[in-house]
């Protein structure tokens, strides 16, 4: 049988050639060489055209794709993911609306050109359902999600980057290079943040120093500074850091889109850093969350400002006032109790409950612990 030896074109030419000697039918010769009549006589056509070479292979191409993205859709999505190599489709989707005319192509489109170049990493989601709604607060500013992320290395040192987040809008009110992650560093840059965003109404800080402390004390310097200053402060369970999801999503994206296989000289220049991509963050990147509106579109800076003097503390005439001694304690009703030693020389007042003998214990404008007369121990 002839198509069983040769290659293709020589079938094919050997097709053709016999039908060109006349005397045998097309018919005939297509059945024997298992072709269909109008694959013969496109053979035959084209050997009479191209010779030879019409009988070569051709591709299957279209000669016109409308679909097609253009040259200058594929250039621009290239150049928005070489500014950005981790963000997926959805979120240059978004960005293309902003730099290219309507209509806008899909999310899959996107994803098929980063596809062509070899730029879509693997895994990355193609769909454009929406992110899964999750509890935020009302407004900006109502409450504020700080931590200590992990920290790592520099060429000389090393860096604890503390971040601070409004749980709202996902706007990053702080990012800070820090050299430790102790009481006072932890002042220093929350005061800096605080004269430019304002004050928050809380803060959402996990319970290990600087924000919490260890062992019987209650509460850490840094929290009754916060308390004179009017934001109050809640902890997260133990070990469960996705109370702090927010933030902890903000590390996870912190780390993949500047940290990772990154190395800084030192805590300068990561700062520098750091304050280039906050911006970014902020003003430019589409969230998912926020129907990929970048976080800037939902967050406005707090009307309470940041006094430098911190106020003085004072309580209602009708309160009895205690100053916390040098042992943490104060004495009420001939018996002593225990306060903290983070209010160790400061003015704590005490107001009575709708319950006999239970009053509870103020500082500033939060209530700190309940004393109960009741009880026949000397610390409650």
């Amino acid at each position: 049988m002839p198509r069983m030896g040769g290659s293709g074109v020589a079938i094919r030419l050997e097709l053709v050639k016999l039908a060109q000697q006349g005397g045998v039918s097309i018919r005939e010769l297509c059945r024997r060489f298992r072709v269909s009549a109008p694959t013969a006589y496109k053979w035959m056509s084209r050997f009479a055209v191209e010779g030879v070479a019409g009988l070569q292979d051709r591709s299957h191409r279209p000669h016109r794709q409308p679909r097609r993205s253009s040259a200058e859709l594929e250039q621009r999505v290239v150049e928005l993911r070489g500014r950005h190599p981790v963000w997926g489709p959805r979120k240059l989707r978004k960005l293309l609306s902003h730099a290219v005319p309507a209509p806008l192509p899909s999310v899959s489109t996107v994803g098929a050109i980063l596809r062509h170049h070899n730029l879509l990493t693997a895994g990355a989601p193609m769909s454009d359902s929406p992110a899964p709604r999750r509890f935020e607060y009302a407004a900006p500013n109502e409450l504020w999600q700080m931590d200590f992320k992990g920290h790592f290395a520099l060429r000389h040192g090393r860096c604890h980057p503390l971040t601070v987040l409004d749980d709202h809008s996902r706007f990053a009110v702080g990012l800070s290079a820090c050299a430790n992650e102790r009481e006072v560093t932890a002042r220093q840059r929350l005061s800096a943040v605080f004269r430019l965003y304002g004050l928050p109404q809380r803060i959402l800080a996990d319970n290990g120093p600087p924000f919490g402390t260890a062992g019987m004390e209650a509460y850490s310097s840094l929290e009754v500074w916060l308390m004179r200053l009017g934001v109050a402060v809640c902890h997260g369970r133990p070990r469960h850091p996705q109370t702090q999801g927010k933030d902890e999503r903000f590390h996870r994206t912190l780390r993949l889109e500047l940290l990772h296989d990154r190395e800084f000289r030192d805590l300068a220049q990561a700062q520098r850093e750091f304050d280039s991509w906050r911006e970014v963050y902020n003003f430019v990147r589409p969230h998912q969350a926020l129907a990929l509106e970048p976080p800037a579109s939902r967050y406005r800076p707090s009307p309470r400002t940041f006094p430098e003097q911190l106020p003085p503390l004072e309580y209602a005439a009708d309160l009895k006032v205690r100053q916390v001694q040098a042992d943490a304690e104060i004495s009420f009703h001939n018996r002593q109790f225990k306060v903290g030693k983070a209010f160790i020389g400061l003015p704590v007042a005490i107001r009575p409950t709708l319950t006999d003998g239970v009053f509870q214990l103020l500082f500033a404008h939060s209530v700190i612990r309940t004393i109960d007369l009741r009880s026949s121990l000397r610390h409650v």
